[in-house]
């Protein structure tokens, strides 16, 4: 096409000759490039800012207590009530909706774990005796001791298994799996091989699994209630049968 192309593109060969000297024009000049790309960041900064404080939305103020038994609750704040009250309403909850009287009820609690220091306190497990059982249900506890005697009274008390050193080779094996573990201090040096197999069921006198009252220690760890603490603050347990 290219001897031909004037029949095709009129006046192409002018365009073409033309098109040198508008490549050949120098770009203005400007001495203050920097600044002017620096005002134009913080322009689009302020832009976005002030578009976010349009989309911000005024939110009504919550009322306290609906006047209406049908109402929007978002419109009003959450209320809270005295144990007593929520008990009370727990139960009539219970006539109303024909479930089994006997359902656990469960209780979220909140912990302050920030200290004055920078660190925080970690997560913790342990056991608490209630004052009133809700449940028939008993955990299996282990008791380490080498003394007859306290054998024996480990047994009278409840203990599920009994023994000494005898016990580290079944447990190390999964063997022997029970609920919680306790050990009198005399021999606490033999079970060190078990440290990394129980961990924070280790016997120690900081969780009370460690001591000579062996019936306290069984009461606690067989009859207790086992609570821990959730995403870093927060323990959720059941405590009482409606």
């Amino acid at each position: 096409l290219a001897p031909r192309r004037g029949w095709v593109f009129p006046r192409l060969d002018q365009r073409l000759a033309a098109a040198p000297a508008l490549v050949s024009v120098a770009p203005p000049a400007r001495p203050y490039a920097a600044a002017a790309k620096t005002a134009k960041k913080g322009s689009q900064k302020t832009k976005q800012e002030e578009t976010k404080k349009k989309q911000v939305t005024r939110r009504r103020p919550l009322m306290s207590k609906p006047v209406d038994d049908v109402y929007l609750m978002w419109y009003y704040e959450r209320p809270s009530y005295d144990v007593e009250e929520a008990v009370g309403m727990l139960k009539k909850f219970q006539e109303l909706d024909f479930t089994h009287p006997k359902q656990y009820v469960y209780i979220n609690v909140f912990l302050d774990m920030a200290l004055q220091k920078k660190k925080k306190v970690d997560p913790f497990a342990s056991t608490v005796l209630l004052p009133y059982r809700f449940t028939d249900e008993t955990n299996k506890v282990l008791v380490f001791t080498e003394n007859e005697q306290e054998a024996e009274i480990a047994r009278e008390n409840g203990a599920a298994v009994v023994g000494g050193v005898e016990l580290i080779k079944w447990i190390l094996e999964d063997e022997i799996q029970v609920d919680f573990y306790v050990a009198v201090p005399a021999i606490m040096p033999k079970l060190i091989p078990l440290r990394n197999k129980l961990r924070r069921k280790y016997p120690s006198t900081r969780r009370n699994s460690l001591g000579h009252d062996i019936p306290k220690m069984l009461q606690l760890f067989r009859e207790g209630l086992e609570y821990m603490v959730e995403d870093e603050r927060v323990i959720k347990t059941r405590i009482a049968r409606v």
